[in-house]
């Protein structure tokens, strides 16, 4: 571990290799587990007023869990979720022709549908942080690589590719924690 900033950073981020393989995984990181896309609370109000731009890229099912359960959920233990399709994958998620999951956000924001209410909003930011978790505390943010057995094909592609998380998610550290960073960041990677 290592501090920049108010972050403290694992090393897994700069020594662990990862490109996502979504012919091989199929994006089952919106499919699986057992909770939706942790959101937070400025997401919850984007969500909240892209949502009318957004609908119309949402498959039927996904339309109709957000109508009943809100653009977001709140858990038990009190955190933001995106909802979830019958207890299974994010409303939010979409599939092509070949079944690959992709996220209706992230294509209502390429098609332009999105820029004029939240400019830069590309999906929630866990989701396109992703292998990298953000845990906040009162004094400083936690930045780890999650290990999840369904990318394991991932690691694959990153290690024959030989790109590092932190590469693989450089667009996403720098929307999260600012260029200068993002900086110090590939500074701590070069030196180790």
């Amino acid at each position: 571990m290592f501090q920049l900033g108010k972050t403290i950073v694992s090393e897994d981020i700069i020594e662990k290799d990862f490109v996502c393989n979504l012919h091989a995984c199929k994006g089952a990181c919106c499919i699986e587990g057992e909770a939706g896309a942790p959101i937070t609370p400025k997401e919850v109000s984007i969500l909240k007023e892209i949502y009318p731009k957004v609908k119309p890229f949402l498959r039927p099912e996904g339309i109709e869990a957000i109508e009943k359960q809100g653009t977001h959920i709140k858990t038990t233990q009190g955190e933001l979720e995106t909802p979830l399709v019958d207890g299974k994958e994010c409303a939010y998620v979409t599939f092509n022709e070949r079944g690959i999951a992709s996220c209706g956000i992230e294509d209502a924001h390429n098609a332009g549908a999105i820029d004029s209410i939240a400019p830069g909003f590309i999906k929630p930011i866990s989701c396109h942080l992703y292998p990298v978790r953000v845990q906040e505390y009162s004094e400083f943010s936690a930045v780890n690589y999650h290990r999840w057995p369904i990318c394991d094909d991932a690691c694959t592609l990153g290690k024959e590719l030989k790109v590092p998380v932190y590469k693989f998610v450089k667009t996403a550290l720098i929307r999260k924690f600012g260029e200068n960073w993002y900086t110090q960041l590939e500074k701590v990677a070069s030196e180790m």
